[in-house]
């Protein structure tokens, strides 16, 4: 299975994973522009894609749906409460209504050759999802956008290959930083985002043998930095002391707002 960011950040996200037939892309937060260019880096193309899964409404992360849906047709899935926003949605222009397919969280669907797992997270959005992704070989999971994690997270992230894990912000930097306090508080709230020390406790939890590729996503370009969101996500691996494992023992690279990741082949 081939896993990879286009692009992963608070101003955009697009994250594309698949395997030798079939091929799906979660989340179009940026421009159709800028998705084709990605996908075509891995030769990989925007019409071969058999499926759109949205993780939820907000514009950072359906800004180019209106784009890409209307010029390719690509199939769209998401909850109904995210369907609903998005057909709320001006700025994205009309998208035919034919290409929305409702999935329900905890309810599996399969595209192809892939069996896709949506499940519920917590962040101030309408029906908000992550996805886990496998095929006969591998397992993926692209878990952004939550305000904290439960058992619910946990099992879902359990077992993969490889995954894209939320990493949004440094709690200091974002306490003295220039964001007013409403801001402040939504994104440390429960609906909000996952600090770089959660995200690191939650890692610690679900890391295991065969996890080839971590990629840490949706940092905040104002209250994180790539060097400081990996250090610390390895540090908290590593001074958990209910897991065997330490931060040097896997591959962990920060993914991109701007540039499309490495190709993950697992």
């Amino acid at each position: 299975m081939d896993f990879f960011s286009i692009a992963s950040g608070s101003s955009g996200n697009c994250i594309c994973v698949g395997d030798s037939s079939t091929h799906v892309m979660i989340d179009a937060g940026i421009s159709g522009k800028r998705i084709e260019a990605g996908m075509n880096q891995y030769d990989y193309t925007t019409a071969d894609m058999a499926g759109l899964l949205v993780t939820h409404e907000h514009s950072d992360h359906v800004s180019g749906l209106g784009v890409i849906s209307r010029k390719y047709h690509i199939p769209i899935y998401a909850t109904a409460g995210t369907i609903r926003a998005i057909r709320s949605m001006k700025s994205l222009g009309a998208i035919d209504d034919t290409l929305f397919h409702v999935i329900k969280p905890n309810e599996d669907f399969v595209l192809g050759s892939l069996k896709i797992h949506p499940f519920h997270i917590s962040h101030d959005a309408a029906d908000p999802v992550a996805y886990r992704i496998e095929n006969d070989k591998s397992k993926v999971a692209v878990c952004t956008d939550l305000g904290y994690y439960d058992n619910n997270i946990v099992e879902n992230l359990t077992g993969l290959d490889a995954m894209l894990l939320e990493a949004n912000h440094d709690i200091h930097m974002l306490e003295v930083g220039s964001y007013p306090y409403h801001l402040k508080q939504r994104i440390l709230g429960n609906y909000g985002h996952l600090s770089n020390e959660t995200s690191g406790k939650l890692l610690s939890k679900v890391l295991n043998d065969n996890i080839k590729h971590v990629f840490l996503g949706h940092l905040s370009h104002e209250n994180n930095y790539p060097d400081l969101a990996y250090e610390t996500v390895r540090l908290e691996v590593t001074m958990d002391e209910t897991t065997p494992y330490k931060g040097n023992d896997f591959n962990i690279t920060v993914a991109s707002r701007s540039e499309v990741s490495q190709l993950v082949v697992i």
